[in-house]
């Protein structure tokens, strides 16, 4: 189900939503959504190696031949979750590297927001001179924790694993498109890896304003933790995910690991296709049991986003584009693990 299907059904539970005895005074709109299971036929990923990070996002796009964003207004997702060094954080070159081709591909207006789960949201984007940034660049940078109750759009999964569903920022779903930028490593944590299906957890309200509900305590309290950060992204669908995967936790993180040059950036716009090539080179570099055991494809996250027909089912639908010897010896190395 796409994003305008979502609004959709939106407007057409309008009157049902009231009803509902979870959702605050405050006027938040419920989707019920069921999993779609037209799953796509091949996934094109970006695969670069490299150490710089401007010059590698700069191939990856072209790779992917993207410029489909010309006139739109755009918000993109970083990882703030903490204000830690790459891989702990987006890194600033990746950021503004991104927002510098999205002007140049034509982008009306960006928008850059988040929710830190380990911190205060405006601090952190402080402490990685993001509000600088957005004056120097020009965007809007967007501070989740401060939106009103208003502003945050109630969503539930059919046969779901959220108790009370989930909170997504509306400034997100009100975008024309949707950018996403994560990193490449380990989740100590119960996410068992944290990539670009994990990166949209940062678009859930932890706590919606005049309610005392903690829904990241439900998430990380539950034994279904991976399948529900699956769950999450039935919210929207990107029009780009970059992963600067420059460095990597190979064991550890969020915030902190054993880390690794892994030197590549891959793109494209299937989330299980990226986080199933990041597997795999967490897999070359050694990780940790969690990530390490059973196929790519039984991964928790992966297999219930593949349920809910986010992406493609099999590695023999991902292909990797390279343009240059060096990262297609890197990709075919990749490729042999995708498989196990």
């Amino acid at each position: 189900m796409n994003r305008r299907k979502f609004l959709q059904t939106s407007a057409a539970l309008g009157g049902v939503v009231a009803a509902s005895p979870f959702l605050n005074s405050s006027a938040l709109t419920e989707l019920v959504l069921s999993p779609d299971q037209s799953l796509p036929d091949k996934a094109n990923v970006a695969f670069v190696k490299t150490t710089d990070r401007t010059d590698g996002i700069k191939k990856a796009l072209g790779l992917l031949e993207f410029n489909s964003i010309k006139g739109k207004k755009l918000f993109l997702k970083p990882n703030f979750n903490s204000s830690d060094p790459a891989p702990g954080s987006t890194h600033n070159d990746t950021l503004i590297t991104l927002i510098k081709s999205l002007r140049d591909k034509g982008a009306d207006r960006i928008a850059v927001g988040d929710r830190s789960g380990m911190g205060d949201t405006r601090q952190v984007m402080q402490r990685k001179d993001i509000f600088t940034m957005a004056d120097e660049l020009q965007f809007d940078a967007v501070v989740f924790d401060e939106l009103k109750a208003d502003e945050w759009v109630m969503k539930r999964v059919e046969n779901g694993h959220w108790k009370k569903g989930f909170a997504v920022a509306k400034p997100v779903l009100e975008a024309d498109g949707i950018i996403q930028t994560c990193c490449l490593k380990t989740h100590r944590y119960g996410g068992h890896f944290t990539m670009s299906l994990k990166n949209s957890v940062g678009l859930v309200a932890k706590r919606l304003p005049g309610d005392s509900y903690d829904y990241m305590n439900e998430l990380h309290s539950s034994s279904y933790q991976r399948h529900m950060i699956a769950e999450i992204n039935t919210a929207y669908q990107p029009d780009l995910v970059v992963l600067d995967g420059i460095e990597a936790f190979v064991d550890g993180g969020p915030a902190s690991g054993k880390k690794v040059n892994s030197q590549v950036i891959l793109a494209g716009t299937d989330r299980v296709a990226i986080d199933a090539v990041g597997v795999a080179i967490l897999r070359h570099f050694g990780t940790t049991p969690a990530v390490s055991q059973g196929s790519i494809f039984q991964q928790e996250q992966i297999a219930r986003a593949v349920e809910l027909g986010l992406g493609v089912d099999s590695a023999d639908k991902i292909e990797l584009l390279t343009d240059d010897a060096e990262s297609k010896i890197y990709a075919q190395e990749i490729f042999q693990l995708l498989n196990g």
